[in-house]
């Protein structure tokens, strides 16, 4: 048997206070997201539910992309998002087994691809 654990977020920004100080969604902290590494990230709302699981080679644009997108699976939700939880992984491969291993066991709620428990 292989046994994964959740690796601990790198960093993790939340929704401001005031969210018309910001242009995307009420978050300003964007630029402590890598702009040149890869990883997953995970979106959460007030109750600490896990909204969406993803991965990327380069963090920052992929995640401000679910929030300008047309074609995310969360473009009906954002303004459920109130929490961004990121963890850097370099290996592809890895990001691949978090991302599937992440949306499984936590049961992320809007992740329609790599659901196993439904």
């Amino acid at each position: 048997m292989i046994k994964i654990t959740i690796p601990t977020p790198d960093v993790t920004i939340t929704k401001q206070q005031n969210p018309e100080l910001s242009n995307i969604y009420g978050f300003t902290d964007f630029h402590l997201i890598t702009r040149e590494k890869g990883g997953i990230f995970m979106f959460y709302n007030d109750d600490k539910e896990l909204l969406f699981v993803g991965k990327a080679r380069k963090l920052r644009q992929r995640i401000k992309k679910h929030f300008e997108d047309n074609v995310s699976p969360i473009k009906s939700h954002r303004e459920e998002v109130t929490k961004i939880s990121v963890c850097l992984v370099e290996d592809p491969v890895h990001r691949e087994i978090y991302e599937t291993y992440i949306i499984n066991e936590l049961k992320a709620k809007y992740n329609v691809d790599k659901v196993f428990y439904r």
